[in-house]
């Protein structure tokens, strides 16, 4: 068998090995082997080849990895709008209630309801926004 087939085969192995791993460790090697694989049909010794091979998988891994892996890493993304307002305290300006009430969340002021119907929170008590239905905010009181 051609030499330049059985690189073929190895990259094709790592490429298999780097769908189910996802490290992309594999997926260097086996773009290393692909280019191997080209030196070899080209006619290059083994020696070479496997020069090629080392130089290529070195590279691969030392400098496009590291690459590969801070665009496959993303932060979270930011929260717009009232999903931003989840999470946050508020202060109440009206009693709050199972069905209504008024809260200020950043400088504005919200309808607000409690999370449990029977519960009744006092004006003045500062509050976490759990949950945004509409235009109103759903709040839980701090302890």
């Amino acid at each position: 068998m051609e030499l330049w087939v059985i690189w073929l085969v190895i990259a094709a192995v790592l490429a298999l090995a780097e769908i189910f791993s996802l490290t992309a460790a594999l997926g260097m090697l086996s773009a290393a082997a692909l280019v191997t694989a080209g030196t070899a049909a080209a006619g290059l010794p083994l020696p070479l080849q496997l020069l090629v091979f080392t130089a290529v998988a070195t590279v691969t891994l030392l400098f496009v990895r590291p690459l590969a892996l801070r665009h496959m890493i993303q932060p979270p993304g930011a929260r717009f709008g009232v999903e931003a307002l989840v999470g946050k305290a508020a202060y109440v300006v009206a009693e709050v209630t199972g069905r209504d009430g008024r809260v200020r969340i950043d400088g504005e002021e919200w309808t607000a309801r409690a999370y449990d119907e029977t519960l009744v929170i006092p004006s003045g008590t500062v509050v976490d926004v759990i949950e945004i239905s509409g235009a109103t905010a759903i709040v839980y009181p701090r302890d």
